[in-house]
């Protein structure tokens, strides 16, 4: 069995609470905090029969390994991965939207990343196992509840899944700086895979070379390129809108 692992923050704890809450061991609380968030998370978490464990600041911090806790975090046990890849775009009855990252490797970054996802209605998120970030308390606490809705894939060879993909009619599109055409000139309602890659080096070459086609997102000020996380923003919601929103 896979060992508990811990999520910190409201939203965070808040959606697991909401979602799986007999995954929650218990829930450890910061007793001075007594405003109304903290009230109303307590009062669900009694509703919900989960153990409740009085902390102070510095034990949450060293339980969460950050300060920013809100006062709350819960020792969890890891949901159980409901699909692979191939069962989750089988069971889908409308074209896949898919975000795929390569070389994402800060936490807060995966995180902002998983909540657009989220938030645009991707159906999944790929990451190589390589060069990339795995779901921690971090990233769980930055997606703000998408880490446990968004399913998260990490493969072995990206390059080979990208392919995978493309035998299934799944167009994928990389973005790049240097490409001739705009996030906002092809048809993203068909079958897409949007693959971005870490601030600064971009995608590798070998997934590059693999894409079908390079896009790249229009920039009309002094700065060169966009947090990976809100290029994701707009690529992933310029599908949404061609999809109808």
């Amino acid at each position: 069995m896979s060992s508990p692992k811990v999520l910190f923050g409201f939203h965070a704890v808040g959606v697991r609470l909401k979602t799986a809450p007999a995954s929650i061991i218990e829930i450890y609380f910061e007793p001075t905090r007594r405003d109304a968030r903290m009230r109303q998370f307590i009062e669900k978490a009694k509703e919900a029969g989960v153990r409740l464990i009085e902390a102070d600041g510095l034990r949450l911090a060293k339980l969460a390994g950050s300060h920013g806790h809100q006062g709350v975090a819960a020792r969890v046990e890891p949901l159980p991965q409901q699909h692979s890849l191939d069962d989750l775009l089988d069971s889908l009855s409308e074209p896949p939207l898919l975000l795929v990252l390569d070389g994402v490797t800060d936490p807060h970054n995966l995180g902002a990343c998983l909540r657009v996802a989220d938030g645009a209605g991707a159906h999944a998120v790929i990451a190589p196992k390589d060069h990339a970030v795995g779901i921690n308390a971090t990233v769980a606490k930055v997606a703000s509840g998408a880490a446990e809705t968004v399913p998260y894939f990490m493969v072995t060879n990206l390059a080979r899944t990208l392919g995978e993909l493309k035998e299934r009619n799944i167009w994928c599109v990389g973005t790049s700086d240097d490409a001739p055409k705009t996030i906002y000139q092809v048809d993203l309602k068909t079958p897409t895979a949007l693959v971005l890659g870490a601030e600064g080096e971009g995608m590798r070459q070998l997934t590059r070379k693999t894409c079908d086609e390079l896009v790249s997102i229009p920039m009309k000020g002094g700065v060169e390129s966009l947090n990976v996380s809100v290029a994701s923003g707009v690529c992933l919601y310029e599908a949404l809108r061609q999809r109808g929103g």
